[in-house]
């Protein structure tokens, strides 16, 4: 029986030594040798104080600022913990809401939400990924035109020209990578600390 299990226990020994520390270690190091920003999540800092990541977004809620997508993320309650609330863009529990299209909720939220961008900026129809939320619930990009959106508010909100406010969202306008793959992207993190720098 012995000379039965000794090659499956040498094969469980060797593989979990080989997949599960020399091949991640392997890879880690490669990707701290090879391109050691990426490996440590992508991580912005200002003035040598991490702020945030370019992978994640935030919640911006403020007049001042731009708005990211929603986020359906969840978190334990603060009140109860053995219950779960709202937690916009929390990364520990990535996910959607998982409603489908033609749930009552989802379908009146929504409509809740373009109501009340349609009071921010009346002259224009208001594009999609501002009243929904992604797939993951962190998704730190808009589209230009989400963007562009939002101009009017914060250009008020700051009492800088609408203009200076446009150049920065061009500015901060990510294209297709390879320019085939995706769309073109604003990462909302980095254009509103552009917009804190343009502002003083």
């Amino acid at each position: 029986m012995l000379r039965q299990l000794r090659p499956a226990l040498v094969m469980i020994v060797a593989m979990t030594a080989l997949t599960g520390l020399l091949y991640p270690l392997g890879m880690s190091g490669i990707a701290q040798t090879v391109m050691p920003d990426k490996a440590n999540g992508s991580l912005i800092t200002v003035n040598g104080q991490v702020v945030g990541s370019e992978l994640i977004g935030q919640n911006f809620t403020g007049e001042r600022y731009f708005h990211g997508r929603l986020s359906a993320t969840v978190g334990p309650d603060p009140a109860d913990p053995s219950k779960m609330s709202s937690v916009p863009y929390n990364a520990a529990n990535s996910g959607g809401s998982n409603l489908s299209p033609t749930n009552r909720a989802l379908i009146d939220h929504i409509k809740g939400e373009v109501e009340a961008r349609k009071s921010q900026n009346p002259n224009q129809g208001v594009p999609i990924d501002l009243v929904t939320t992604s797939g993951s619930g962190l998704d730190p990009h808009i589209s230009p035109e989400a963007a562009l959106f939002q101009v009017p508010r914060v250009a008020m909100a700051r009492r800088l020209p609408e203009d200076l406010v446009r150049q920065l969202v061009a500015e901060h306008t990510e294209d297709r990578m390879l320019g085939l793959l995706g769309e073109p992207r604003v990462n909302v993190l980095k254009l509103n600390l552009a917009l804190d720098r343009a502002n003083g």
